[in-house]
């Protein structure tokens, strides 16, 4: 999707600031505005400007002019460009404004911390209620069957294994650390992602002996651990990319009689576990798989065993209200996601399973912290990102995502569980 060779600098200039070059072949929704109507984009600037000053926050428009109540600081550098695109596409349009370089902020992630804790209350109630009009829908091709599936884990996680290894620690786990205390440091996080390994390993009672089946490898940290109880894992990844340096990982362990990494869908899963483990693969599954995914893990757990499922959530009324809508996260970085609510996590498992919900803790502001120590590395290391052959605007889009994530745990709007799940054995 984004891969791309590295090219000399250079710039456009806007209203008032030069941004970045954008290479139209590559972000065609990126490199110029919509040609929207003068009169559609004034419209828009006003329930913008009037949403934002409302907000415990300043946007300084490139006339001087400021909205807001005070707080950190949003710099708008082409108002005709950043109205005009979120006139057309919503949030998708205020993600590709900055991507294009026509908004940005001082500490990116104060003024989206603010957006995200009014996430529910920023579009107007009349629009909000036509929001079946005017929002996007999600793409039908993006539907998570069993071959977009592979597509659409493939557009980010085949992206580059070098690229991942820049910002992540030497344990390579891509999901929420467990820290003992914040602030957190970047030299406390390796033993923090293993303390959450370690918890769920712990919560599926995963020992000597134990058949494991994990759903959604990653780079194999989780099968490497529970090998090293002593367990016989199958773990399933639909990347090539994960699934080969894993498999490289396994072996320089010495664990490769242990571990068996399937490129595999979890729908083709087969065999009898005594326990299940999925770490943050559910927002992956989409709506409509729901049911199926956790039918698996009931059908592949045996009568006794447990299942430990990590998993990110949000306010069950935002997901109903958006869950049909396209937005920048799943057109760039997730396609065919959907975070599900406790509350939709908990009603599938009880209309389609055996399975009964035994535990499940919250650490939201934990995954704030992992965020940041990941998007501190990101930044620190650019240019090795751009040898990679990444450009400007993907280094753009990325530092967007992973601020806009972390806003959203730091705002409360999202929040990461563990699960436990039981089996009732019928026999005792």
């Amino acid at each position: 999707m984004t891969y791309v060779e590295p090219r000399p600098a250079t710039v456009r200039r806007g209203a008032c600031h030069a941004v970045p070059h954008t290479d139209a072949a590559h972000w065609p929704g990126v490199a110029a505005p919509p040609s929207a109507a003068r009169v559609r984009t004034a419209v828009t600037g006003a329930v913008v400007r009037r949403a934002l000053d409302r907000l415990p926050l300043r946007a300084r428009y490139a006339d001087g002019t400021s909205v807001g109540r005070g707080g950190p600081l949003l710099e708008i550098r082409d108002p005709r460009a950043f109205h005009a695109r979120i006139g057309a596409q919503g949030l998708i349009g205020f993600g590709e404004s900055y991507m294009a370089g026509e908004w940005d902020a001082p500490d990116l992630v104060a003024p989206l911390t603010v957006l995200a804790a009014h996430a529910a209350d920023l579009i107007p109630a009349p629009l909000q209620r036509l929001r079946g009009r005017w929002a996007q829908r999600q793409p039908h091709h993006r539907r998570n069957t069993p071959d977009n599936a592979r597509a659409n884990i493939s557009r980010h996680y085949d992206l580059s294994n070098d690229l991942f290894t820049l910002f992540l620690d030497d344990t390579l786990t891509y999901s929420s650390a467990l820290f003992r205390g914040f602030p957190a440091h970047w030299d406390l996080l390796t033993a923090a992602q293993h303390r959450k390994i370690d918890r769920l390993l712990d919560l599926a009672r995963v020992g000597h002996g134990t058949r494991l089946l994990e759903i959604g490898t990653g780079w194999g940290e989780l099968a490497l651990r529970a090998a090293a109880r002593g367990a016989h894992v199958t773990s399933l990844t639909l990347s090539g990319e994960q699934r080969d340096l894993a498999l490289a990982r396994i072996r320089d362990a010495g664990l490769a009689d242990r571990v068996a990494v399937e490129l595999c869908d979890y729908r083709e899963a087969r065999g009898s576990y005594d326990a299940v483990v999925s770490v943050e693969m559910i927002e992956a599954v989409g709506e409509e798989f729901w049911p199926v995914y956790f039918r698996t893990l009931d059908d592949r757990l045996a009568p006794g065993g447990r299942a430990a499922l990590q998993a990110i959530t949000m306010p069950h009324e935002r997901m109903l209200a958006s869950r049909d809508t396209h937005t920048w996260i799943q057109k760039y970085i997730f396609p065919g996601g959907l975070l599900p609510s406790v509350e939709a996590v908990e009603r599938t498992v009880r209309d389609h399973t055996r399975l009964t919900v035994a535990r499940r803790d919250r650490f939201g502001a934990h995954y704030a912290e992992t965020l940041r120590l990941w998007r501190e590395r990101f930044t620190e290391r650019a240019d090795e990102v751009a040898a990679l052959g990444f450009d400007a605007t993907f280094r753009r889009m990325w530092t967007l995502y992973l601020a806009y994530s972390e806003a959203g745990f730091r705002s409360g709007y999202l929040d990461v569980q563990q699960y436990l799940f039981a089996k009732e054995d019928p026999t005792r």
